[in-house]
């Protein structure tokens, strides 16, 4: 394991200044792993004590999230497993998870819809289990929500900006859905501030990622206008085409451009290729290979 988090000073590589948004964008960065085998021995080539959101599948359901993230908090980690309010069954499993996450150490969630159709049980929506959690009495210490800058291809615009801002009363910030496009994201937060949502705002990157892959997931997971946006620049046009991996470092730059907008900082989707980003971010910020 590294043993400095990524990114504590310095800047992003290429530009030979230091760069402190990027530094501090970096510096909170979070990391997101799929509960796949060989996922736990990915994590180890994080940096010690870091951030590691654990997602959920429909086929799957939520234990394997949960073992994962009792795994993760066993080695040092922060973990966040994902809740899908559409695969749990009832107030009592939920309280049955939440005491089990608690016993392992678990102080933080990330509570999502989740892409059950239908529902397994009583929770249509993260809303309605972020209640359910005030009411039975068991919140963990920080909770964190999805938001959608390019929108959702299920869900229209006015249900997403209702449910957030009834969202932010029972959570502690938001993060991105995966966006390649920072302007996108900037719109949407400043959206966000004129509409009364003040949740700190965590943007979804991709990690370095293999291009056709990533491309792959992006259109499956509903960033179609964002990859579109991306192809639409004749810069990264060449990027996407070309083989190999996509790297974050053009939309990390234009992220930390966006100053007026006061992102809280990045998460990264890395889709469990963990080594790839962690060589990026020793490349990018020295210190962290340290």
């Amino acid at each position: 394991m590294l043993t400095h988090p990524p990114a504590a000073t310095g800047g992003v590589a290429g530009g030979g200044r230091e760069l402190p948004i990027v530094a501090r964008l970096l510096a909170g960065a979070r990391f997101e792993l799929t509960p796949l085998s060989g996922a736990l021995e990915q994590a180890e080539a994080l940096p010690a004590g870091a951030t590691v959101t654990v997602t959920t599948s429909p086929s799957r359901g939520v234990g394997p999230t949960v073992a994962l993230a009792e795994r993760l908090a066993e080695r040092g980690f922060h973990a966040v497993p994902h809740l899908p309010a559409r695969q749990i069954l009832d107030t009592a499993e939920l309280s049955e998870l939440l005491g089990r996450l608690d016993r392992a150490g678990v102080r933080e969630v990330f509570v999502v819809g989740g892409d059950a159709d239908p529902p397994r049980g009583e929770f249509a929506d993260g809303l309605s289990l972020l209640r359910a959690m005030r009411r039975i009495g068991h919140r963990p210490a920080r909770i964190g929500v999805p938001c959608y800058p390019e929108g959702h291809p299920l869900i229209d615009d006015g249900t997403l900006w209702s449910a957030l801002l009834a969202k932010q009363e029972l959570a502690d910030y938001a993060t991105t859905q995966m966006c390649f496009d920072p302007a996108a994201v900037c719109r949407f937060a400043r959206a966000a501030r004129e509409r009364g949502v003040t949740l700190p705002i965590l943007v979804g990157v991709p990690g370095v990622v293999n291009l056709r892959r990533l491309l792959r997931i992006s259109m499956r997971i509903g960033v179609g206008d964002s990859v579109r946006f991306v192809r639409g620049q004749r810069t990264a046009a060449r990027e996407l085409l070309r083989p190999g991996s996509y790297r974050p470092d053009a939309l990390v730059h234009a992220l930390a451009a966006e100053e007026a907008c006061a992102f809280a900082g990045l998460h990264f989707y890395m889709f469990n290729d963990v080594e790839a980003t962690m060589r990026w971010l020793r490349e990018v910020s020295p210190r962290a290979s340290r």
